[in-house]
C-alpha cells in the first residue's frame, strides 16, 4: 500500500450503483418483523390489524415524502440529522443523530442473536454466541473496504426477500382463488375477516396497540436517503425511492398480511409462536415450512444487520463532520470508506452482543428499551424540520425535485398524531417502560447537545 493509499481523507465516495440504491430502498421496508413480528400484531388486533398496518404505512409514507423533499433538494449522508440542525438548531441535529445512531447500534446484537439462533438450530455444535460474533464480524469486514460491498450484499439480500414475498403472495392468491388445493380444504376466504368475533374482535384499542408493533417494522425506510448520498445521482435516486414507497408498503405489507389473515384464523396460537408466514405455510400444507421461513428470516436479519452497520457508521461520520462527534470518525480510506466510524459503531455492537450472553437478560432488555420510541421521535423531528426548512428553501429559490403533498396541512397532521401515539404508549403497561427509558436517554442526549453547542459557541 502506498502512502497515498494509506493516507486518510474525510470525504465519502460515490460507490453505490443505481441498482444498489434501488434495492436498498426496497430492503429498508422489509425486515424480520414482517415475517415474524406481524404474527403478534395479528393475534393482538385480529383482522383489524389491517387498519394498524394501513395507519402505520400512511404515516411512514408521509414522513418519507417530507424527508424525500429535503433530501432530494440537499442530499447529505446525515439526512434528517443534518436537516434538523439547519431547521431547528444544532442541539436538535445532535440529539436526533445520536439517538438514531444508538438505535442502530442496538439493532446489531438483536439481529446477530436472531441469526445465531437460526444457525445454531442447524449446526448445534457451534454455540449461539460464536455464531453471533461470526455473523457480526463477517458483515463488519464487508463494510470496511468499499461502500459497493455493502451495496452488493444488500442488493442480493433485498432480491431474495422480494422473491420470497412475491412467491408467498402468488401462492396465497392461487390458494384463495381455489386454483391450488390445500390439505385442510378450507382457507377461510374473505369471510375470515369477520366470522370470528367480527373485524375488530378486541376493539379499536387493540388496533392502536398493534400500531406500536407495526410502526417499528417500517424503521429503515429512511436509509435510502442516507445511502443515496454515496451514489452518482442522489437527488434522482431519492426522488424514485420516495415515489415508490407507497406501492412497496402496499404490496409487501398490506397485501401479504391480508393473505395471512384470510388463510390463518387470527386466534391460531401458531401466529405469535411461529410468525405469520410460517403459520400460513403450515396451514397451506407447504412441506418444510419452518425451514423455508428460517432461510428467509436469516436473510432478512442479515440484511438488517448489514444496514445497521452501514447506517450507524454514516450517521456518526456525519455528526463528526459537523463537529458533533470526535473528529476521528470523519477519516476515510482511499476508497472513501469511514473506517473509524464503522469500527466505532461495530465495537459498541460487539460489546452489546457480548452483554446479551454474559449478563442477565434484564440488562440487555433495559438497553433495548432505551430505543423503544426512537422511531417516533425521528419521525417527529423530520416533520418539524420539513415544516421549517420548506419555507427557507423556497425563500432561497432552491430547486425542489420532490414536494410534500398538501403542505403544510399533512405535515401538521403528522406533528399532531405522533405525540398522541406517544401519550397512548404512556397509558399502556406493555410500552410504558420503553417510553420512559427512551425519554431518559433522550433527555441526557439533549442536555449534552445543548452543553456542547454552547461550549462551541463560546469558543467560536
Amino acid at each position: 500500500m502506498t502512502d497515498t493509499e494509506a493516507r486518510p481523507d474525510t470525504e465519502l465516495r460515490a460507490g453505490l450503483r443505481n441498482r444498489h440504491v434501488a434495492m436498498i430502498s426496497i430492503a429498508g421496508v422489509i425486515g424480520a418483523g414482517l415475517f415474524v413480528g406481524s404474527g403478534t400484531a395479528i393475534s393482538t388486533a385480529g383482522p383489524g390489524v389491517l387498519l394498524s398496518y394501513l395507519f402505520a404505512g400512511l404515516l411512514v409514507v408521509l414522513v418519507m415524502r417530507m424527508l424525500g423533499e429535503m433530501a432530494a433538494a440537499q442530499p447529505d449522508s446525515g439526512s434528517f440529522s443534518t436537516y434538523a440542525e439547519r431547521a431547528i438548531g444544532p442541539w436538535a441535529g445532535f440529539t436526533v443523530g445520536w439517538l438514531y445512531w444508538w438505535f442502530w447500534v442496538l439493532v446489531i446484537p438483536v439481529e446477530a442473536t436472531a441469526a445465531a439462533t437460526i444457525l445454531n438450530s442447524w449446526v448445534t455444535a457451534v454455540p449461539q454466541w460464536t455464531w453471533a460474533l461470526v455473523v457480526t464480524l463477517l458483515l463488519t469486514v464487508t463494510n470496511l473496504f468499499d461502500v459497493s460491498n455493502y451495496g452488493e450484499f444488500e442488493f442480493w439480500f433485498a432480491l431474495l426477500k422480494v422473491v420470497a414475498i412475491v412467491a408467498f403472495i402468488v401462492v396465497g392468491v392461487l390458494v384463495v382463488a381455489g386454483v391450488i388445493p390445500v390439505p385442510a380444504g378450507d382457507v377461510g376466504g374473505l369471510s375470515r375477516l369477520v366470522d370470528q368475533g367480527g373485524f375488530l374482535p378486541n376493539g379499536i384499542g387493540a388496533v392502536v396497540a398493534a400500531v406500536l408493533v407495526t410502526m417499528f417494522s417500517f424503521m429503515g425506510t429512511e436509509i435510502v436517503t442516507i445511502a443515496a448520498a454515496e451514489s452518482d445521482h442522489p437527488a434522482q435516486q431519492i426522488r424514485r425511492a420516495t415515489r415508490s414507497v407507497i406501492w412497496r408498503i402496499s404490496l409487501f405489507y398490506l397485501a401479504s398480511i391480508l393473505l395471512v389473515v384470510i388463510i390463518v384464523p387470527w386466534t391460531d396460537p401458531r401466529l405469535p409462536e411461529n410468525g405469520s408466514y410460517q403459520a400460513a405455510l403450515e396451514v397451506l400444507g407447504i412441506p418444510g415450512a419452518k425451514a423455508i421461513v428460517d432461510v428467509v428470516v436469516l436473510v432478512a436479519v442479515a440484511s438488517c444487520l448489514n444496514s445497521a452497520l452501514y447506517t450507524a457508521s454514516r450517521m456518526i461520520y456525519s455528526l463528526g463532520r459537523r463537529g458533533r462527534a470526535p473528529a476521528a470518525v470523519t477519516r476515510t480510506t482511499s476508497r472513501g470508506v469511514p473506517r473509524t466510524a464503522v469500527l466505532a459503531s461495530t465495537a459498541i455492537g460487539f460489546l452489546t452482543v457480548i452483554a446479551n450472553y454474559a449478563f442477565p437478560e434484564e440488562v440487555f432488555s433495559t438497553l433495548l428499551a432505551t430505543s423503544g420510541a426512537v422511531a417516533l421521535l425521528v419521525y417527529l423531528v423530520i416533520a418539524v424540520s420539513q415544516l421549517r426548512l420548506r419555507r427557507a428553501l423556497e425563500r432561497d429559490g432552491v430547486t425542489m425535485p420532490v414536494r410534500m403533498w398538501a403542505y403544510p396541512y399533512l405535515t401538521w397532521a403528522v406533528v399532531v398524531v405522533i405525540p398522541v401515539i406517544l401519550v397512548y404508549m404512556a397509558t399502556r403497561e406493555g410500552s410504558r417502560f420503553d417510553l420512559a427509558m427512551t425519554a431518559v436517554i433522550a433527555v441526557v442526549v439533549v442536555a449534552v447537545g445543548v452543553a456542547t453547542t454552547r461550549r462551541r459557541d463560546r469558543v467560536g
